[in-house]
């Protein structure tokens, strides 16, 4: 699970504007890594996902691909040629940088139309996001929609719709482009979506990868904007519960939770943990090279403890597996 741009200030204001609890507290492990990417001290989060998802530094802007522009196997690729079900939910386009980097291989994240086309190279289970428009209404005039159903997908179009689907393959879209931000109305949508993938998926004997973003957190560190920033946090965080509730029943569930780089070097200069307010001061509305914290919850939780390249997550999942790579 990833919560973009999240650093540990982040965290601490999300904490704070939810009056003192996150269920990220319940994880019994805690490391950091380091978040570098292969060409610069600062990653984007094309490089820092594709750390995550294949085990390389790449440059920024590149997504599957390492440092030279070969294509990587993806974590949720090496899952599929193992039989497990495979899938993402997040609350941005599921063409954005960060579940591109588990599902495409492409030497610039803007491609998001061939990043729609790299979907049909993968048999993933369930996808759920905006950015419909790089599927139903691009350039070369294809329409991946038909395409996705040709393959069994249930295709679905609105985010009530998508939680009446329990079983099978699902392309759920909740927008033409990006969706919207929970301080304009969202709703509980990345909780709901995580609880249908999971159900879905859980129905694999084999096990499942699941990838969650709360997508929208680094934007909300973008926009310097502490509302926006912390209401993203609280609804990432609804999803991680959800996550570590499955956890706590299933006993043989390992949840990670970090960031791929930490967003808008915020500061937390006053705050009220019992009125759940916050006085933040940025000191740049791009991204910055601090170490990322990483939380993990069930067997082979005590992996995630220390402090290490980002790249290692990828090993350290592929271990919890039992995977050779």
């Amino acid at each position: 699970m990833i919560g973009d741009g999240m650093g540990t200030a982040q965290i601490f204001a999300g904490l704070t504007a939810n009056k003192g609890k996150l269920n990220l507290e319940r994880c019994t492990a805690i490391g950091f890594h380091k978040s570098q990417s292969a060409d610069q001290y600062v990653t984007d989060s094309g490089a820092g996902a594709t750390a995550f998802s294949t085990g390389s530094k790449t440059n920024n802007g590149s997504i599957g691909v390492d440092a030279t522009a070969v294509a990587k196997p993806t974590i949720l690729e090496i899952a599929e040629s193992h039989n497990l079900a495979t899938g993402m939910v997040v609350t941005c386009a599921i063409t954005h940088a960060t579940p591109a980097s588990f599902i495409a291989h492409q030497t610039s994240r803007a491609l998001g139309e061939e990043i729609a086309t790299d979907f049909l190279k993968t048999d993933i289970d369930v996808f759920i996001g905006g950015g419909k428009n790089h599927f139903n209404k691009r350039k070369d005039g294809k329409n991946l929609l038909d395409s996705l159903r040709k393959r069994n997908y249930q295709v679905v179009e609105s985010f009530p719709e998508i939680g009446n689907i329990s079983s099978g393959k699902l392309a759920g879209f909740i927008a033409d482009a990006q969706p919207s931000r929970m301080i304009d109305g969202r709703g509980p949508q990345l909780l709901q979506n995580t609880q249908t993938a999971i159900n879905i998926l859980n129905k694999n004997k084999n096990g499942f990868f699941l990838m969650v973003e709360g997508s929208q957190i680094d934007w909300g560190a973008h926009a310097n904007d502490p509302a926006y920033l912390t209401s993203e946090l609280i609804d990432f965080d609804k999803a991680v519960g959800a996550a570590i509730d499955f956890a706590e029943r299933d006993k043989n569930t390992l949840v990670i939770i970090t960031g791929d780089h930490e967003t808008g070097g915020l500061s937390l200069v006053n705050g009220d943990m019992k009125a759940g307010t916050i006085e933040a001061k940025f000191a740049t509305d791009g991204h910055t090279g601090v170490m990322i914290p990483v939380f993990a919850y069930g067997p082979g939780a005590e992996r995630f403890i220390g402090i290490y390249e980002n790249t290692s997550i990828f090993h350290k999942i592929l271990q919890g597996f039992g995977f050779q790579h």
